[in-house]
């Protein structure tokens, strides 16, 4: 479909599919059993993030009419119904829950819950500049359901709490809370004058920028908390490092008074990051 943007996946489907090798590194199940775990995951995050998207272009629509730079979508421009749009998050919806279903108990107990959060976060620009963390949960949640898939559980061998998944959970939080304020900053001056709420229009694009920095500097910290906690190896301390200096390139493209190079930023350098860290983590999920 025209509005669902595939590109986007590559936000959240490789840090599934790397939490999945690493869940499975210390207590790892068959290689058919774990190819059906993988192809349950992607089918599960492609569904999530179809409904979500899906369900975002439905509720933006007459905001989206609004913005010279959203009016070419597919419903405010006239190319596909707000009703057939609605009906595909709403099968989307289905598809995911009955996915998680499939794949255990715990699952399918919190697939609701990650349905809240993703299609939620479409009306927290109504009344809340914190919408960009609320996108980031929705985001973050990915690595832990992928946990979850494997382990059946969040906790550890000892009945505790496992700190791995949260502390991976919480890097992609921060890093897709610091692109979207990064994206947002293009709709500042709009998002103020309809009343929307968001972090660029609240307290101005440079210290959004700013804010947006720092957050990408938490995320490069807890990758690092990751690599300790997890007893990581070689290859993701280096793709740690490589991602942080990705991340610094990001916000020297981007300033306050020239956002004609977000696109890049956005794309292209955030999809280089995470495929790169789904990497690292396959080749840590595989090396034991």
């Amino acid at each position: 479909m025209e509005m669902i943007k595939v590109a986007h996946t590559l936000f959240a489907m490789p840090f599934a599919i790397g939490a999945v090798f690493l869940a499975n590194r210390d207590d790892p199940v068959g290689s058919i059993e774990l190819a059906v775990l993988l192809a349950k995951v992607t089918v599960a995050v492609a569904l999530a993030r179809t409904a979500a998207m899906a369900f975002n272009r439905w509720a933006d629509r007459s905001i989206d009419a609004l913005n010279p730079r959203t009016s070419d979508r597919s419903i405010p421009a006239g190319r596909i119904g707000s009703r057939a749009v609605l009906i595909s998050s709403i099968i989307s919806c289905a598809g995911f829950i009955a996915v998680t279903a499939s794949i255990n108990t715990l699952a399918w107990q919190l697939s609701p819950v990650v349905l809240l959060v993703i299609l939620g976060y479409s009306w927290t620009k109504r009344f809340t500049s914190l919408c960009h963390l609320v996108l980031g949960l929705g985001l973050g949640l990915a690595p832990v359901g992928a946990w979850i898939a494997v382990r059946g559980s969040l906790l550890d061998g000892n009945g505790n709490a496992d700190p791995v998944p949260w502390i991976l959970g919480g890097a992609v939080m921060l890093w897709s809370a610091g692109f979207d304020i990064l994206y947002g900053c293009q709709d500042a001056e709009f998002d103020r004058q309809q009343g929307l709420h968001s972090i660029p229009a609240r307290i101005g694009v440079g210290r959004a920028l700013r804010l947006s920095s720092a957050l990408h500097f938490s995320m490069a910290g807890l990758l690092c908390w990751l690599w300790v906690e997890a007893e990581l190896g070689l290859p993701f301390a280096l793709a740690a490092m490589v991602v942080t200096i990705l991340l610094l390139v990001q916000h020297r493209l981007v300033k306050p008074d020239d956002l004609g190079k977000v696109q890049r930023a956005f794309f292209t350098l955030n999809a280089v990051i995470s495929v790169l860290l789904m990497a690292a983590l396959i080749l840590e999920g595989i090396a034991r």
